[in-house]
């Protein structure tokens, strides 16, 4: 008996998002476009744990693009209410929900083939890339830079700084004096991303060392 295999056919969406890093232009900091990200969950377990809400900015030359924004709320099929007082998103609250499908179609309709920009950017991504695995889909191309590292940085001016710290993204918006009214919320701790970005970015490229793909993280910690 003969069998044939067929290749599953990915939707439209995703051949589309694909088609946009047919370019292989290279990233830099004057011409490129970021998307500084944000994500609430409902914890942190990556393989168990849904999201609960996507935000994200853009940043082009250098500057927040605010009228270039993006922010949805995903329908909760995992409810944990010990996380609630955290991200204050209710399970059967008054913002619109959408499948999860259609909240990361969303997503990748904005993102393009921008560079990702997060605090602790492993776990964000991973829980994407969860959520599109849950849709047949494989993980995300975008080149990604976690702002600690960025940060990290800009600290480390001997060897008696420890590099292996862990800063939060409350030290280091304390430190930039950077307002945290809306922190933990999607949109809000994006914000905070971007202004840290820029902020680090400043200071890092006035090494004649700076090289912007040194920061991109290697896509198998993903």
């Amino acid at each position: 008996m003969l069998w044939s295999f067929k290749k599953k056919k990915h939707p439209d969406f995703w051949i589309t998002y694909l088609a946009h890093f047919d370019k292989k232009e290279k990233k830099n900091l004057h011409t490129s476009r970021f998307v500084a990200l944000d994500s609430e969950t409902t914890g942190f377990d990556i393989y168990k744990d849904r999201i609960l809400s996507i935000g994200a900015v853009s940043i082009v030359g250098n500057e927040i693009s605010v009228a270039d924004t993006f922010e949805v709320y995903l329908k909760q099929s995992h409810f944990n209410p010990e996380t609630v007082h955290i991200h204050g998103i209710l399970q059967h609250g008054t913002k619109k929900k959408l499948s999860e499908e259609e909240a990361l179609k969303q997503f990748l309709i904005y993102i393009k083939d921008s560079v990702l920009v997060a605090h602790h950017a492993i776990f964000d991504i991973k829980m994407i890339n969860q959520s599109l695995n849950r849709m047949g889909l494989p993980n995300l191309k975008n080149k990604v830079i976690d702002t600690m590292e960025l940060y990290a940085d800009t600290r480390i001016k001997s060897n008696f700084i420890d590099k292996n710290i862990r800063y939060s993204l409350d030290d280091i918006a304390e430190a930039y004096a950077i307002n945290l009214t809306d922190r933990h919320t999607a949109p809000g701790d994006a914000l905070i991303a971007a202004l840290i970005f820029l902020k680090t970015t400043t200071i890092l490229r006035k090494s004649k060392y700076f090289k912007l793909e040194h920061y991109f993280l290697k896509s198998n910690r993903f």
